[in-house]
């Protein structure tokens, strides 16, 4: 964004010099300010929400869009050693927040959620990944059995506009297993009870 600014005022400024004949003058300075004006705006528009559009979305560096409530399922490969069984899988719900810029991502069980701490979007040869890093806090209820983690999870961006997102996550518990969304729906949900309502 500095960037931008910065070209813009010089712009201005080898603009207003050509047009007087390569004199200084310094009448155009007037124009600098309105200049940054229109780009800070432009560029906190082009943050915030131009950058979702499907015109833009061919722009080299333009993000695949994830934003919104996903629902999928979480498969755990950790084995009980009493049972020597996997727990089953279970429904979960994955809570995009997402600018031209910036991510974050929660995770949604119905026993805890996972906020993360660093995410980030990113494509290589026309293939997108969400890789992200988080700390998980349990419920009290549940805190005897599964207690606070941090982990980190890589998950395949499917479509443009995306239709899926599936990949694996680990966690310094020595644990982990695979995450499969394929639903979506635009408005971002706080809670478990509230992202199961949506759906």
């Amino acid at each position: 964004m500095i960037r931008v600014v910065v070209a813009i005022v010089v712009l201005v400024f080898v603009a207003g010099t050509w047009a007087t004949g390569g004199g200084l003058n310094f009448g155009w300075l007037k124009f600098f300010s309105i200049a940054v004006l229109i780009v800070t705006i432009v560029l906190t528009l082009w943050e915030i929400w131009l950058w979702r559009l499907s015109v833009f979305r061919l722009l080299p560096g333009t993000p695949r869009c994830i934003r919104g409530t996903w629902k999928g399922v979480l498969t755990s490969f950790w084995v009980d050693p009493t049972t020597g069984k996997s727990p089953p899988p279970k429904y979960v719900y994955l809570v995009i927040r997402q600018t031209a810029t910036l991510v974050s991502v929660k995770l949604l069980t119905n026993e805890s959620r996972s906020s993360s701490s660093l995410a980030a979007v990113t494509a290589v040869d026309g293939s997108a990944e969400l890789t992200y890093l988080y700390l998980n806090r349990p419920d009290a209820g549940v805190e005897h059995r599964s207690r606070m983690h941090h982990g980190s999870a890589a998950l395949d961006i499917s479509g443009s506009p995306a239709k899926r997102l599936k990949g694996r996550y680990w966690t310094d518990r020595d644990t982990k297993g695979e995450l499969d969304f394929t639903k979506w729906d635009r408005r971002l949900a706080d809670d478990f009870d509230e992202a199961t309502v949506l759906f």
